[in-house]
């Protein structure tokens, strides 16, 4: 048994896809060498790498091709299709003769791979890694692409929670031209797949989003539980002409990039390599996604450009926050505070962090950068629902003054007298559960709600 390796053939200005070119190296195994292919994995890696174009993918591909066929052809393939005129691009190639399905897989790989997702790693400890086990190998450029193409070969062994996408891709001269594909379809299809396929369309912004606005190969990708029924919906939605069609197991829609810091810590740490688990007080890093608990300190705050920003206080004692420049300010005694941001892109989400208060009490999902929690996703554990206020006046109805110092409130007119603030209900338009940014600013790694699991009742986003 084989498996090839590949990342970081695509560019942002110029297009390409390293799915296409799985996809294309799957196809000539088959052509060419008589193979057969067991699967084509799509794995998400860290999203706050800054390397990456979008959604930072490694492909895998499993096959019963002889390694050394199987790297002629994979190598050829991405010579000809990896966008190397961008500097940017520095595509990797990793061939390993191992049976993923027996275990076969060393643990070092699968530890490689779940760090991949969740930190940031070097091309040093790849080709270390690499060449320890003499696995085949090629890259272009720095060799950066054999970090993700390492990571994607390891990831049968790190992973148990997985999802589906299938993606059609357009002929060759129409990359870069506008897509056609025919709006109703996608939402009829949409419709019709839902809740076992997810994140098609985003009927509150009318946008579909399975279809990207890149300049790059895909037409179309169709993400769910299910593999038959993302390849239906595929099916259902009109458009221009299909080149080619690949279903991807993927780690897609699963949250494996979060590091769950709320209440099972130290089983956590424990899995982590021994540098990282043995770190106390916990530290949070830039670059990083966390779960964690915390409440509301202050009232949001509405920013240029219409982003949402609110102060929380973390449930860690001791928690610090690492800025991005590595300066690590040790947090107070008392609850130490963490910015988190709902940015503009995620659209209505935004009044959901509008209408927190202080004292709220949540859990909060989301990505570390520049000291700030970029939210995917809260759960509100318990909302305050009273709040205290100057006492009305029980005759004439009217606001009641201070009486001085302690010595509570009273109406000058009535002669009547209040000995504090009084509390009083308060509307909130939350509710206890789980909230999510919309499927438009939803990261390809990030878990919807509808596909269920959580730790109480969900608000799903459509």
């Amino acid at each position: 048994m084989t498996v090839v390796g590949i990342d970081d053939t695509d560019s942002r200005e110029r297009g390409m896809c390293t799915t296409y070119a799985a996809a294309t190296i799957a196809e000539r195994l088959r052509r060419d060498a008589g193979a057969s292919i067991d699967r084509v994995l799509l794995v998400r890696l860290n999203p706050a790498v800054e390397f990456k174009t979008r959604g930072n993918a490694a492909l895998a591909i499993h096959t019963d091709c002889d390694p050394d066929r199987a790297f002629e052809l994979a190598r050829a393939e991405l010579e000809s299709l990896a966008e190397t005129r961008d500097e940017r691009t520095n595509p990797g190639l990793v061939v390993a003769d191992v049976r993923p399905d027996a275990d076969d897989l060393p643990a070092e790989l699968g530890r490689f791979a779940m760090r991949a997702i969740r930190e940031h790693l070097s091309i040093e400890e790849a080709g270390a890694v690499i060449d320890g086990y003499g696995y085949r190998s090629w890259h272009a450029g720095n060799g950066r692409g054999r970090i993700g193409a390492l990571a994607a070969i390891g990831a049968w062994r790190a992973l148990s929670a997985w999802t589906y996408e299938f993606i059609s891709y357009r002929e060759r001269d129409r990359w870069g031209t506008t897509r056609t594909v025919d709006p109703e379809s996608v939402f009829d299809a949409a419709e019709r797949g839902y809740p076992a396929v997810w994140d098609t369309v985003d009927r509150g912004e009318n946008e579909t989003v399975c279809v990207p606005h890149t300049p790059g190969p895909i037409l179309h990708g169709i993400r769910g539980d299910d593999p038959d029924r993302v390849r239906r919906v595929a099916e259902r939605i009109e458009s221009e002409p299909v080149r080619t069609k690949q279903l991807f197991v993927t780690n897609q829609g699963t949250d494996v990039h979060l590091r769950d810091l709320t209440g099972d810590e130290a089983g956590e740490r424990a899995q982590e390599p021994e540098s990282k688990a043995s770190h106390t007080p916990v530290e949070l890093q830039d670059g990083r996604s966390y779960q964690l608990d915390v409440r509301v300190a202050e009232p949001p705050e509405t920013r240029r450009g219409g982003h949402v920003f609110v102060d929380v206080a973390t449930d860690s004692d001791g928690t610090r926050v690492t800025a991005g420049d590595g300066d690590t300010v040790p947090a107070p005694r008392s609850r130490p505070t963490l910015t988190c941001a709902a940015f503009e892109p995620t659209k209505r989400f935004r009044d959901r962090i509008r209408a927190l208060r202080p004292g709220d009490d949540l859990t909060v999902c989301g990505e570390l950068a520049g000291g700030t929690l970029k939210l995917e996703k809260f759960a509100v554990r318990d909302l305050v629902t009273t709040e205290l206020v100057t006492p009305t006046c029980p005759d004439c109805e009217r606001t009641m003054e201070s009486a001085g110092r302690n010595q509570g409130y009273r109406c000058r007119d009535c002669k009547t007298s209040a000995a504090g603030k009084e509390r009083v209900p308060i509307e909130r338009s939350l509710e206890r559960g789980w909230y999510e940014v919309p499927p438009c600013a939803r990261r390809h790694i990030a878990k919807p709600l509808v596909r269920g699991g959580f730790d109480g009742p969900i608000h799903p986003e459509r």
